[in-house]
């Protein structure tokens, strides 16, 4: 491998995944666990079209048919995965959306993560380390973080949003003499957000 090639951080991936958990923590009913009701719940969602679920399954209209009938009720473990995962993509998604608009407009978002910050000298209280660290995100921000999730931003943009977020809120606390300060985040070892 050549200096020009990146590889990608350990810990991309995990702002995604703790936008998703976060959604779908506010969900007031469980979703579907059973293939058959997966299935039908799927069907219900694409108005009855087998050909729109096979697609998004990655299956024949065949199978999508033998598991909305019971014919068949045990998938194979990638069929399971992408049922679960179309499930709960689209399950309940007005309650997923006042949730974001929530968030978006009055609430903002609560990041709790362990990674590594620093912003000051090697030697001083301000030297980078890894932190333990909760914080309550704007609504500015939650929005800017949400519509970049929604249209499919990379990890990286992500990164760079959440990083900004977390600067503005626990480091320079709104302003203030710490305007300018320049925060590394990095090194991310767990990420949890919340609505």
């Amino acid at each position: 491998m050549d200096d020009t090639t990146e590889t990608p951080a350990p810990w991309h991936g995990k702002i995604r995944a703790a936008l998703t958990r976060a959604e779908r923590a506010t969900f007031t009913r469980p979703a579907p666990k059973s293939a058959r009701a997966q299935m039908k719940f799927l069907l219900t969602r694409a108005k009855g079209s087998t050909r729109v679920v096979a697609e998004r399954l990655g299956v024949s209209r065949r199978t999508v048919e033998r598991y909305r009938s019971g014919a068949t009720t045990k998938p194979q473990k990638r069929l399971q995965e992408a049922l679960a995962h179309e499930t709960e993509e689209q399950w309940q998604p007005q309650v997923r959306a006042r949730a974001r608009q929530h968030a978006t407009t009055s609430g903002g978002i609560v990041v709790s993560c362990r990674a590594y910050f620093g912003f000051g000298p090697y030697g001083t209280s301000d030297a980078g380390r890894v932190r333990d660290i909760t914080v309550a995100v704007s609504p500015s921000h939650a929005a800017a973080i949400l519509a970049a999730k929604e249209t499919g931003a990379t990890d990286s943009d992500l990164h760079e949003l959440v990083a900004e977020a977390i600067a503005d809120a626990y480091f320079r606390q709104g302003g203030g003499g710490r305007a300018g300060l320049q925060v590394e985040f990095a090194d991310v070892e767990w990420l949890d957000v919340s609505f």
